[in-house]
């Protein structure tokens, strides 16, 4: 891969009870654990920016892959991606579920669409094998 663009973000004061900051500043949040997990919440956690980068990362595959078939997307077109944690066998662990609604389209062809744009997507390929992935199309 030749890398054409690279983000950077940095944690400081303790991870999940902390601040992120983006190097453009376009991030600049307190981190704080959420309730379910025991945390006082008030503030992002990584599994909810998490979420906003992949639903964001799936919408543009998504249309990338319409366009490259001459599928019109609609405008209000939306992609949410939940991102869910849990315990596993040794610490924690990830799955995400991604609802994609596309509406006046037939089934078929968002359920086709939301297929193509797991596969190109960069996040899908990321977590490719690693975590469970559920993908949701609905008209």
């Amino acid at each position: 891969m030749a890398t054409i663009y690279t983000a950077s973000a940095t944690s400081t004061g303790g991870g999940r009870d902390g601040h992120v900051r983006s190097s453009d500043g376009f991030i600049d949040n307190d981190v704080k654990m959420p309730p379910a997990l025991g945390g006082p919440g008030g503030a992002t956690n990584p599994e909810e920016l998490f979420a906003a980068a992949y639903a964001t990362c799936f919408h543009g595959a998504l249309r990338l892959v319409a366009g490259k078939q001459k599928v019109a997307v609609p405008a209000d077109a939306t992609v949410e991606v939940a991102v869910g944690i849990g315990p596993d066998d040794t610490s924690f662990a990830v799955d995400a579920s991604i609802t994609a609604t596309l509406p006046g389209l037939d089934q078929a062809t968002a359920d086709q669409l939301v297929e193509a744009a797991h596969q190109v997507c960069p996040y899908s390929k990321a977590t490719r094998g690693n975590i469970e992935v559920t993908l949701v199309a609905k008209v």
